[in-house]
């Protein structure tokens, strides 16, 4: 007789009365990365305190620690797979808004000196 697990019933969207299904239980880096933004697509009104000075970074790292749970009882999600795609998205688009913030930076920092050597030079200073 082979053993068939029991499948959950999907629950998200109910508030503290969801369960959390175990393979969701992990960090959430859009929600450490994006934390204000992800929270008001999460409808995680908590959230909203990582853009308050010094208490930010706490609020980011907890988002990071309980992001998934509280995502899954906030929104109404049609499966388990469906949330692991939006969140890996939230994921994708917060690195390369990080990779495109830390790249114009460093063309800022490189190519300004540089120009502003070339307008000397061209003026005789």
């Amino acid at each position: 007789m082979e053993f068939i697990p029991a499948t959950v019933e999907n629950t998200s969207g109910q508030g503290v009365a969801s369960v959390v299904p175990p393979e969701i239980r992990s960090w959430n880096w859009g929600a450490f990365l994006m934390n204000w933004i992800w929270s008001i697509g999460m409808h995680t009104w908590i959230g909203l305190f990582a853009v308050v000075p010094y208490v930010g970074w706490i609020m980011a790292i907890i988002l990071g620690v309980k992001g998934n749970e509280w995502a899954w009882q906030n929104r109404k999600w049609e499966s388990v797979d469906q949330f692991k795609r939006v969140q890996r998205t939230w994921a994708y688009v917060a690195l390369w808004i990080i990779v495109l913030i830390f790249g114009i930076a460093f063309l800022t920092a490189v190519l300004f000196p540089i120009l502003v050597r070339a307008r000397h030079a061209a003026r005789g200073y």
